[in-house]
């Protein structure tokens, strides 16, 4: 007699899997960072230490003498050198990282053909454009709706801890590169990065919004044609089954990748760091826990008592993008328990790949708590009106950028740049981004899942 495993029981035992491999990684992590990587860091340390009394020095000399520039010359040297340590200290971890990357790198090349496949098939099944419109509206409202709370929160937030105010940490000098490059996203900009030139291109570059579009149109145009489209939609939906199969694949792979990114950024960063941020990414944490409260609660009052089921469903992808700082690893698998969870095909196709470009929740409190933390730390006071066009103008900037590297803080470094808040500010933030990004990630993921039941729920097909 042949015995069939439960996918349920299959499920459980993965998000095992990756919960035991996350605790491994942490204490492998902090075994290398005590021990095989305690010189390099302890250099690290010290030459990070001699840079910050040498632009202390640079700050009480006139930039035109001689004195100035030997000091600049000097603090340059050493810079240089501790960079060199922490190339040397990427080196060492960097067969850990590449168990993430690997795995990174399969679910991006599974992400762009699922997105297309199932949008065109959930759009054509949709049957008409007013269809398609009614649902994308109701869609649209709940993204600029989530993230504006999620903004105001983040803002509310930090004005309320001032951990900027009172980490007391030394400024970077004004001319230190971060790595970060500004952005400053105008409505033209905007328009033509929806667009694709070529959906071949947009694939190849993972530009989820530019697939969104085109697929949504093709979908269109697929249910216009009648019986012919119809063998469209049907190959496309035997290609998102196909897709889902290497999906699960892949995911078998998940707890090598959550170990490998564990150990990587714990051996980096080590707890010492948790010691200087702790406040900081304490008071963030905890604000992404009232996110969390906020929006289980709004789900509770649409989708009722239901939402918990949604969230014992979700667990699994939500662990998967804190472990490895990736809301993109967890789409596959996210799409899939939507889909267990009751939400029809149609609706978590369209709603899904939509929200990784304009409702990534945890992102967006992100970079108001970020932003006023770094106006904090230079003493620099933001009235009300200032931080509320701050907060229209993150509203309008992060949308469609998703597919950026590093997001949230190329839009932080054009926001500082818009409100002349030192650029340098960011390189306060770099050390801990990845602890953070854990966090914000796994956010990104509840915003969604939330979303798509809520419009399954207004569509009446729950």
């Amino acid at each position: 007699m042949s015995i069939h495993k439960n996918p349920q029981t299959r499920k459980s035992r993965l998000t095992l899997y990756i919960f035991i491999a996350l605790v491994l990684g942490i204490a492998l992590g902090t075994v290398l960072n005590y021990t095989w990587l305690a010189p390099d860091n302890a250099q690290r340390a010290a030459l990070e230490q001699k840079t910050t009394l040498y632009t202390q020095k640079l700050s009480a000399l006139d930039s035109t003498t001689a004195a100035y520039h030997s000091v600049a010359a000097q603090r340059d040297l050493v810079r240089q050198e501790a960079q060199g340590i922490s190339k040397s200290i990427d080196d060492k971890v960097g067969p850990f990282m590449l168990l993430a990357d690997l795995f990174l790198r399969l679910i991006k090349m599974i992400v762009a053909p699922l997105v297309f496949s199932t949008l065109v098939v959930g759009v054509a099944r949709l049957g008409d454009i007013r269809a398609v419109g009614r649902i994308g509206g109701k869609t649209l409202l709940w993204f600029f709706g989530a993230s504006l709370l999620s903004l105001l929160l983040g803002m509310v937030l930090v004005n309320a801890f001032q951990p900027g105010s009172r980490l007391n940490l030394p400024l970077p000098a004004a001319d230190v590169q971060t790595g970060v490059s500004a952005a400053s996203l105008n409505l033209r900009d905007f328009l033509y990065h929806m667009v694709p030139a070529s959906v071949i291109d947009a694939m190849a570059k993972n530009e989820i919004l530019q697939i969104v579009i085109f697929a949504v149109l093709f979908g269109i145009a697929t249910a216009a044609i009648g019986e012919k489209g119809e063998k469209i939609t049907d190959f496309f939906d035997s290609a998102s089954h196909v897709i889902l199969k290497m999906t699960s694949y892949v995911m078998n792979t998940a707890p090598v990748a959550v170990f490998g990114a564990m150990v990587a950024v714990v051996a980096k960063q080590g707890p010492s760091i948790l010691k200087t941020y702790s406040i900081f990414i304490g008071e963030f944490y905890l604000s992404l826990g009232v996110l969390w409260a906020f929006l289980i609660g709004i789900g509770f009052l649409v989708i009722g008592r239901r939402v918990f089921a949604l969230l014992g469903r979700i667990k699994e992808p939500a662990l998967l993008a804190f472990s490895t700082s990736s809301s993109e690893a967890a789409f596959p698998q996210t799409m899939t328990e939507l889909e267990r969870f009751g939400c029809p095909p149609k609706i978590v196709s369209f709603v899904l790949p939509l929200g990784y470009s304009f409702n990534l929740d945890g992102s967006m409190m992100y970079m108001t708590f970020a932003t006023l933390f770094i106006a904090q730390s230079y003493g620099i006071h933001l009235p009300l009106g200032v931080q509320l066009s701050m907060l229209l103008v993150l509203l309008l900037t992060s949308k469609g950028i998703a597919g950026v590297p590093r997001a949230s803080l190329v839009v932080i470094a054009g926001t500082l740049a818009t409100f002349k808040i030192p650029e340098a500010g960011l390189a306060l933030l770099l050390g801990i981004d990845p602890l953070l990004d854990m966090g914000r990630s796994a956010t990104n993921v509840l915003g969604n899942s939330i979303a798509a039941a809520a419009v399954t729920k207004w569509e009446k097909m729950d």
